[in-house]
């Protein structure tokens, strides 16, 4: 991390320089000084049966309506003149991992902060979090951002612990807002940072202080993705990296012939980049933590299934082969989740780590000695700052490796394997990506939210974040909205039949990948030949220039979900509907429309309430 924040320094190489050069793309309705700002319905929740705790927890702002932005028509306010429109103090804030993107974010907002008026002040926080608390700002201008134009990391500001959550955090971020009389506070970041932003939101709404909070989608997880957020910054970077590091691994095995590589890549809670990585470079299997948590699959069950892949190609002459695991693969595993879990309870309670392993209960001692010796010293490691595992220490593929080879040589000694010796090579993927220089796409992307989030403020919108839809086609049809962060919440629950309870506070948690969705189904449809051919793909290093430039992740593009597009849509129809049925029109008509209407409506009502038992269900094939 750059020590003196904000100092140009000398760019590193020709590359760097000409990704400052580049210029990133924005949608017609950005392209002024002003925005019309249309406001559609008031916003649910994403699950229904949680919206009444959300809606107590969130009074000030839950409900709040979805906004669309659009190119200026002339109506009132939406042309005003420069001197017309007052200055607007904005401080911007990374809360979260470095993503490739994150200073197009800052970039894109400065611009958009100066157009509106050249009279308008930024400031970022130095150090993340704690240099909001402590208010140690750095003034963003051109000279400051002339060397992070397009650049990787967060060194232009830095993180921190990355949380505003405890009532001690939240009042020393609202002290600052007042004490630097912000109009907004743009916080940076992923699932926990946009769901401590929307608590903010609230609590500075309650207080009656003027500062609007917004949140921009910056995580290279890519797990922050629901029905207004297709993707976020910096996912597409970091897969492009590492696709990259893949294909060269795979090439390596298949040239040696003799080695398995275990390959650990992101992805805490979900499996994205992972599943992003095994399309682009096509690597003989992939273990997925969704499917072994919904399979309830045992370690050995893993294990098993990857040893049954190794015998399947050894079968074929074939000794060498590439796994992929994400990260957060140990947590899917019920075993291996509840003995973490007892493990970090014992560190809430202030157990010393000296002692930890005493104090399990029999099961989970028992399993803690029999894993690897460097496995139990991982998962003894203090926790993260939202008191989660540190799953990016823990040598997961190391594991794996280490329980297949011993399985081979069980399965040798009993002359169920008949192949070479199995020999593995292991490796974590991890931070390689994180600084990389952003793909042009990513470069877009950031500076786009950036332009929306000052445009979110001069809205006078808070608790809501920046969202552009249709990322699949070129930048020009991209739909650029805000919506409430309150409606990508939901409670945890305890999944036992209709009487489910809530558990914990409303949050916006980190979506799983869709097991019903059309980038599993063409992993699965690919599986077989990915495992016994050697179907490799070499995808290249990211192009910044020429025919490959403007690629985008494959699960993007192939999962197609227009979802402000399908809104519009809905309306469309539902004016079609009025148009057509007016007093006056026929009887049959009207009792046409009524049929239906009642027959929609029952529908939606047992999709919105599947837990309600009062409602028959309906099959469809």
């Amino acid at each position: 991390m750059n020590a003196d924040y904000g100092a140009p320094t000398e760019l590193a190489g020709p590359l760097q320089q000409r990704r400052a050069l580049y210029q990133p793309r924005l949608p017609p309705c950005l392209q002024g000084a002003t925005v019309r700002v249309e406001y559609g319905d008031a916003t649910a929740t994403i699950d229904p049966t949680g919206a009444h705790a959300v809606a107590q927890a969130f009074p000030r702002t839950y409900g709040q309506r979805l906004v669309t932005f659009l190119a200026p028509d002339g109506t009132a306010g939406a042309g005003k003149a420069v001197d017309e429109r007052p200055p607007i103090r904005v401080g911007v804030v990374f809360s979260g991992r470095q993503s490739p993107g994150g200073h197009n974010v800052v970039w894109g907002l400065h611009d958009a902060l100066k157009a509106y008026n050249p009279q308008s002040i930024l400031y970022g926080f130095i150090g993340g979090t704690e240099g909001l608390f402590a208010n140690k700002t750095l003034e963003i201008t051109d000279d400051v951002l002339a060397s992070y134009k397009n650049q990787g990391g967060f060194d232009l500001l830095g993180r921190s612990i990355d949380q505003i959550r405890s009532s001690k955090q939240v009042s020393a971020a609202m002290t600052t807002c007042q004490d630097l009389n912000l109009d907004g506070l743009v916080i940076v970041g992923g699932v926990t940072s946009n769901s401590d932003a929307a608590q903010l939101a609230e609590t500075l709404v309650q207080k009656n202080c003027k500062t609007k909070v917004v949140g921009v989608p910056v995580s290279l997880n890519g797990d922050l993705k629901n029905q207004f957020v297709e993707t976020t910054v910096g996912f597409d970077t970091v897969c492009k990296v590492n696709s990259q590091l893949i294909s060269n691994v795979c090439l390596d095995a298949i040239s040696a012939g003799k080695y398995y590589y275990f390959v650990r890549l992101m992805g805490r809670k979900a499996s994205h980049v992972a599943l992003e990585c095994a399309l682009q470079s096509h690597p003989n299997m992939l273990i997925m933590g969704e499917e072994v948590a919904l399979s309830k699959l045992t370690l050995m069950e893993v294990i098993n299934k990857i040893c049954d892949g190794v015998q399947a190609r050894a079968e074929l002459g074939k000794h060498h082969g590439v796994l992929l695991i994400p990260e957060g693969l140990i947590e899917s595993i019920p075993e291996m989740y509840a003995l973490i879990q007892e493990i970090s309870n014992l560190h809430n309670n202030n157990v010393p780590v000296t002692e930890i392993p005493t104090q399990l209960s029999p099961w989970a001692a028992a399993l803690f000695q029999f894993l690897p010796p460097f496995i139990r010293r991982e998962l003894l490691l203090h926790q993260e700052s939202d008191n989660s595992a540190q799953l990016s220490q823990i040598d997961t593929e190391q594991l794996l490796a280490h329980l297949v080879e011993a399985e081979m040589i069980k399965r040798t000694k009993e002359g169920r394997y008949k192949g070479k010796k199995f020999s593995s090579v292991c490796h974590f993927f991890g931070y390689q990506a994180r600084g990389s220089l952003p793909s042009n796409f990513d470069c877009d992307y950031a500076y786009v939210l950036g332009h929306i989030s000052l445009h979110m403020i001069a809205a006078g919108l808070t608790g809501y974040m920046a969202t552009v839809a249709n990322l699949k086609d070129p930048v020009h049809k991209w739909r650029c909205a805000a919506a409430p962060l309150t409606a990508m919440m939901s409670v945890r629950r305890h999944l036992r039949g209709p009487g489910a309870i809530p558990i914990g506070k409303p949050a916006i948690h980190p979506s799983p990948i869709d097991l019903k969705g059309k980038a599993y189904e063409l992993l699965r449809e690919k599986a077989s030949s990915f495992l016994l051919d050697d179907f490799y793909r070499t995808p290249g290093g990211i192009q910044f220039e020429g025919p490959g430039s403007d690629a985008k992740p494959i699960t993007l593009t192939i999962e197609d979900q227009d979802y402000m597009g399908d809104i519009e849509m809905l309306k469309l129809y539902l004016d079609k509907v009025k148009t057509i049925v007016k007093p006056g029109c026929s009887r049959d008509t009207l009792k046409a429309a009524i049929s239906s209407m009642i027959s929609v409506t029952h529908v939606l009502t047992v999709m919105s309430h599947p837990l309600n038992a009062e409602l028959p269900l309906y099959h469809f094939n």
